[in-house]
């Protein structure tokens, strides 16, 4: 089935977090006709929104990005007649480890950590003198972004750790959207 809904994100790890809670709610996008594109950035807005959005190409686009980076997407969309209004874009606070580490809780991040094996890279890091006097959710988001791979692996390992009933809201909103 082709998609009828594309879903623009920013990473591998906003799709694999997005995949994972359709999972956990019972959903499975493909076969809905959801396709869900990491863009590799942002900044990469204009060129997918100008590859999907434009109206008659029977494509609906709804996407997830990162609060602080709204004007980039703004003008993404702008470029290819669209509006941040006109679409179904939802924002993560101030990124998707943010809304993570929130809705899984700082203890609840830890004990993912633990399980994924890596307690000891994670203190060795907090110990290092540029996040030494960090506030504890800076530093488990910092953690997060440290090694190649590890944002996408945890994103599939936070969204089975937290309570449904807490998953964050961009998340639910986009999955409830399309």
């Amino acid at each position: 089935m082709p998609p009828r809904t594309v879903v623009l994100v920013e990473g591998r790890s906003d799709r694999t977090a997005l995949h994972a809670l359709a999972t956990r709610l019972g959903r499975d996008l493909r076969a809905e006709g959801v396709e869900v594109l990491p863009m590799g950035g942002v900044t990469n807005t204009r060129t997918f929104a100008t590859h999907y959005g434009p109206p008659g190409l029977g494509l609906r686009l709804a996407g997830l990005y990162d609060e602080p980076d709204q004007e980039h997407v703004r003008r993404g969309l702008a470029a290819a007649g669209l509006s941040l209004e006109s679409v179904d874009f939802f924002a993560c606070h101030v990124d998707l480890e943010d809304e993570l580490v929130r809705a899984v809780g700082v203890a609840g991040t830890h004990a993912v950590i633990a399980d994924q094996g890596e307690t000891r890279s994670y203190q060795r890091l907090a110990r290092m003198p540029a996040q030494r006097d960090w506030p504890e959710d800076a530093v488990l988001r910092r953690f997060f972004t440290s090694q190649s791979g590890r944002k996408e692996r945890y994103a599939a390992a936070m969204v089975d750790a937290l309570d449904l009933d807490r998953a964050p809201s961009p998340l639910r909103r986009l999955l409830a959207a399309v």
